[in-house]
């Protein structure tokens, strides 16, 4: 599991992780476990995995720490 930081939430269910890497991981509402999108606040620490979207990386299975 990688770990990372909530970078920005949308009001559309959709969000970015930062992972002090150059770019961001997005991740859709749907990849939420444990908890909901709602719940879910800026500056927050997750835990995630890293699969493959149609667009590029995305991240799965996101729980907050």
């Amino acid at each position: 599991m990688t770990e990372g930081t909530i970078k920005r939430l949308t009001d559309k269910g959709f969000g970015f992780i930062a992972t002090g890497n150059d770019k961001d991981v997005f991740f859709h509402m749907s990849a939420c476990e444990g908890c909901h999108f709602d719940d879910l606040q800026e500056g927050q620490r997750v835990s995630f995995e890293i699969g493959e979207g149609p667009k590029g990386p995305r991240a799965e299975n996101v729980r907050v720490l």
